[in-house]
């Protein structure tokens, strides 16, 4: 089920409702089988999977929980990840592994017949594997007890909201939250509301629109010059982050209407100052997951300044190979890890040197420099593959024949067509900025505010359900960018 399709908004009220209408005890059946109906509504085969790894993960960290020695814990630990992440590898790597042996073959002169095998991707499956992984390797490690009732743990690594695409949950943090009783709060209500509002807002408003153009000339690279490509670029930058945080705050909402409180995923990274702050706020969740579930396992920044770089690209390396079985993604994680090092080196030697830069220049200097540099690492995360994203680097850097009359044919904008365009941009700032309903009973000389507040949401809102509208009568609903990872 997608959250942009029609029968989501049927779905969700019903959820929140029988939520808080059934007795406490029966709260987590409904929720376990609302879940389960959420992801069967895309197939219902791609339940089989779901159902193996949180079945193997919860009996392997059963029994880790009851080992007695660090070989016994080690062994459970051993058997999740070869059964959990060999799934992973099965639907998601696999058919890359033969297309690199089968390359490798090729230039040494072998022709094999072999073709790739027709396997299916199921949503959502890096997500809850890394989930159940981390479950797995908390218990271990001794850090969370393991989850003896296996409905609450079912419920834990398919819970709806969160399920197909984030953010990554820690057991420690929503496992006892969905054990608590919650009880009706206008506060989570209102503050649910205004999450579904803002991450509606950045998906249907901006991401969808800005999806068109950029499509188009992604999707026909060989008429595209320069100009339409850098302008594509800038607008798949803005569309992916709009996409993905759109997902993370109505995830975010969903929950909170039950009382329920997932971890925030992104934290406006367009406004970093430098890379590795961007890394702070872009995808809070995996980047988190890496530093403790692999970063500081390899020996972090505790074995020297050069085992430290070394740990930090690989890292960077397996993320763009989590994100998709493509050389592209891997060097998409490679450039990011490359701007890591380079800046970690830059700090060094300001600190050696006593540089020190204008505040100015850090800030909004920083800022653009890090917009670009991040953005021009997308190409590969857009494009098809490595021939197709050096192509788009070529063409923006020599081919700008034609200028902005051959750019807007070969973005297919029309007069008529800019206006939606400029619409996307122009609302990406305020999404951002959308006024959170504040908790306290306001005064009630403070009540002007309040209708300030409500008129503004409603006009929001009718801009949605226009904007909603519009897409499902041109693409139906459409499916979120990170469904593919």
């Amino acid at each position: 089920m997608n959250f942009t399709s029609p029968v989501f908004f049927i779905f969700l009220p019903v959820v929140v409702l029988l939520y808080f209408v059934l007795p406490y005890r029966f709260r987590w059946v409904m929720l376990l089988a609302a879940s389960y109906m959420f992801y069967a509504w895309y197939n219902v085969w791609l339940l089989l999977l779901v159902m193996t790894t949180t079945l193997v993960s919860y009996i392997c960290a059963l029994k880790a929980g009851s080992a007695t020695t660090r070989r016994g814990k080690n062994a459970a630990l051993a058997v999740a990840v070869i059964i959990c992440i060999g799934i992973l590898f099965i639907f998601k790597y696999l058919n890359f592994a033969i297309q690199t042996v089968l390359s490798v073959a090729a230039l040494l002169g072998a022709e094999p017949s072999f073709t790739e095998l027709n396997i299916i991707l199921p949503m959502g499956i890096s997500f809850y594997t890394f989930q159940t992984m981390s479950y797995v390797i908390d218990v271990c490690r001794g850090d969370f007890p393991p989850e003896k009732h296996l409905g609450y743990y079912a419920l834990f690594v398919v819970f709806f909201p969160q399920l197909v695409a984030g953010p990554i949950e820690r057991p420690s943090a929503l496992l006892p939250q969905l054990k608590e009783k919650h009880d009706p709060n206008i506060s989570d209500m209102a503050e649910g509301a205004v999450f579904l509002i803002s991450g509606y807002a950045k998906k249907l408003i901006v991401a969808d629109l800005l999806a068109a153009y950029v499509d188009s000339v992604y999707g026909n690279v060989a008429e595209a010059n320069g100009l339409a490509l850098t302008v594509a670029t800038v607008m798949f930058a803005l569309q992916i982050y709009c996409d993905f945080a759109g997902y993370s705050e109505i995830a975010v909402g969903c929950a909170r209407l039950m009382g329920i409180k997932l971890s925030r995923n992104f934290n406006r990274p367009y406004s970093a100052t430098n890379i590795r702050d961007f890394w702070r706020r872009w995808h809070i969740s995996l980047t988190t997951w890496f530093k403790d579930y692999l970063y500081i396992p390899l020996g972090g920044n505790r074995k020297g300044y050069a085992r430290q770089l070394v740990n930090t690209m690989i890292v960077f390396l397996v993320s763009g190979l989590w994100h998709g079985a493509n050389l592209t993604f891997v060097i998409w994680g490679g450039l990011h890890g490359a701007y890591i090092l380079v800046y970690s080196l830059w700090k060094k030697l300001c600190e050696a040197k006593n540089i020190t830069l204008p505040a100015w220049l850090s800030k909004y200097g920083g800022c653009a420099l890090t917009f670009l540099l991040v953005t021009f690492a997308w190409i590969f995360f857009r494009a098809q593959s490595v021939n197709e994203a050096a192509a788009i680097i070529s063409r923006i850097f020599t081919d700008w024949s034609g200028g902005t009359a051959k750019a807007a044919q070969s973005l297919g904008i029309e007069l008529t067509d800019i206006l939606p365009c400029l619409l996307a941009v122009i609302m990406l700032p305020f999404t951002e900025r959308i006024p959170r309903i504040r908790r306290q009973q306001l005064p009630l000389k403070e009540c002007s505010a309040m209708t300030d507040y409500t008129l503004l949401y409603f006009i929001l809102c009718l801009t949605l359900f226009v904007a909603w509208c519009y897409t499902l009568s041109v693409n139906g609903d459409t499916n979120f960018i990170y469904f593919s990872f």
